[in-house]
């Protein structure tokens, strides 16, 4: 039994597909397939069902799953911890994370780091869809917000807070809310991942769940910020995505008196898994690079 066949089987039942595998391991497809082939000849079982439309796990194929996945991850820790001992970080490493504050925040911080550590082959996904770390492959996830996984140990790397906002030229048009009663007849531009309930406000009455009628609902925070901008509506957004275009006016914070719920900036990764001291590293780096406040808080000028 090969660890290069384990590693071609632990990518294909990560990825859900021979041709996600071929990608993630940068081989063609063909050899991803003779590896899975080689591995169930040498077990002398189906691990996999092949149709032209899907792949799925036969019996035997989700049993060896779960200690697959173990030997080629107890093999990659054991070469990083060689590594490691000669004062180097080195290895795979494969992050999951929001698209717009990848975009905007996690990257800058991200070059130096690789810079500085070469021989890290870094893996960044991006997507605002919550994704299962430990069944996907990630070591860990970037997040922000609460975390709702119980399986996931996290590491604080920043406050976030988040606003009420709209563009002046809304506000000139419908008025501008000044408590939380006045929301209602208002238009909200709304995070899907979220919904509506996501407008849980603060104030002297407690927690408030606020609503308003739906303009927009969108799974990115760029088209939120953007569409508030155009005048579609109010959203309620992090300092980190609409920083910029408070500073520059293009909108404006909507005091109704109560303010969003404590947020965070996180890294997560599997419990029970002892996290990487390249994963450590890359912690402080991120942490060292947000500042304490955020620096996209201390200069959005709010």
């Amino acid at each position: 039994m090969k660890l290069d066949a384990l590693k071609a089987f632990v990518a294909i039942t990560e990825t859900g597909s021979i041709s996600e595998a071929a990608r993630r391991l940068r081989l063609s497809k063909s050899v991803v397939s003779e590896r899975l082939a080689e591995l169930e000849r040498s077990l002398g079982t189906k691990l996999v069902h092949r149709t032209t439309r899907k792949l799925s796990l036969t019996e035997d194929g989700a049993a060896f799953r779960a200690r697959a996945s173990r030997i080629v991850q107890d093999v990659e820790d054991a070469v990083a911890d060689l590594e490691e001992r000669r004062g180097t970080l080195a290895g795979p490493l494969r992050l999951a994370a929001p698209v717009t504050f990848g975009r905007l925040h996690l990257g800058p911080a991200l070059y130096p780091f690789l810079r500085q550590n070469p021989r890290i082959e870094l893996t960044l996904d991006l997507d605002d869809r919550r994704v299962d770390v430990a069944a996907s492959g990630y070591d860990a996830v970037v997040r922000h917000g609460p975390i709702v996984d119980s399986r996931l140990m996290a590491w604080t790397l920043a406050p976030s807070r988040r606003v009420l906002v709209a563009s002046p030229d809304y506000l000139a048009r419908h008025g501008t809310p000044r408590s939380t009663g006045e929301l209602a007849g208002h238009l909200g531009i709304f995070y899907t991942n979220r919904g509506t309930a996501d407008w849980r406000l603060s104030g002297l009455d407690g927690v408030v769940n606020l609503s308003a009628r739906v303009s927009l609902r969108v799974n990115n925070g760029d088209m939120m910020r953007d569409a508030a901008a155009a005048g579609l509506g109010i959203a309620l957004l992090p300092l980190f995505i609409a920083g910029a275009a408070l500073r520059e006016s293009v909108l404006q914070i909507v005091d109704v008196g109560a303010t969003a719920e404590d947020e965070f900036i996180f890294i997560a990764h599997p419990d029970g898994r002892r996290p990487s001291a390249k994963l450590r590293a890359l912690a402080d780096c991120l942490r060292q690079a947000f500042g304490d406040p955020p620096y996209w808080e201390t200069t959005a000028d709010v």
